[in-house]
């Protein structure tokens, strides 16, 4: 059987995208590893606010591995994010049971495209914002697209989950 060519495309996160119809632009940066935080680098590389960015977290809640789409001027709630989906205690997912999940590597998980599509939850404060970036499936590539289009996509919650 003949392997199935590979898109030309782009991540899986921009295939997602291109496939839904929505509309969405990539912004893409020179990678430092020397940079302490991923996100942050992403704020600073884009020229936006740090609260328009948002990481893509993976947690588990409850033994279910869950994503929580986050400012990266925050950080996550776990007694928050537990509760947005049901659930009683969440704690950080193992990273590498992260990667092998959504098929992406830390750094560039996307929320869209993953191998396995995860449960999501989106932080309320992603309304704020005309646009919002997340990782687009890899370091120094990002997506930016309305909050609204990519609630739809993920099916994901809205709900505050995030703290400042």
């Amino acid at each position: 059987m003949a392997k199935k060519p590979r898109q030309a495309a782009g991540t899986p996160a921009i295939v997602a995208l291109t496939a839904a119809g929505v509309a969405f632009t990539t912004h893409a940066y020179e990678h430092d590893p020397a940079h302490p935080s991923y996100g942050e680098e992403a704020a600073e590389a884009l020229g936006v606010s740090p609260a328009q960015v948002f990481k893509t977290l993976v947690a588990d809640v409850d033994g279910v591995l869950t994503v929580a789409v986050v400012p990266v001027s925050g950080s996550l709630d776990l007694k928050a994010l537990a509760t947005a989906v049901g659930g009683k205690r969440a704690a950080m997912a193992d990273p590498a049971l992260a990667e092998r999940t959504t098929g992406y590597v830390r750094g560039g998980i996307s929320p869209l495209g993953q191998r396995r599509r995860l449960r999501t939850v989106l932080d309320a404060s992603a309304s704020a914002h005309a646009t919002i970036c997340v990782s687009a499936g890899r370091r120094g590539l990002e997506v930016e697209l309305a909050p609204s289009a990519l609630a739809t996509l993920t099916e994901a919650v809205v709900a505050p989950v995030a703290r400042p």
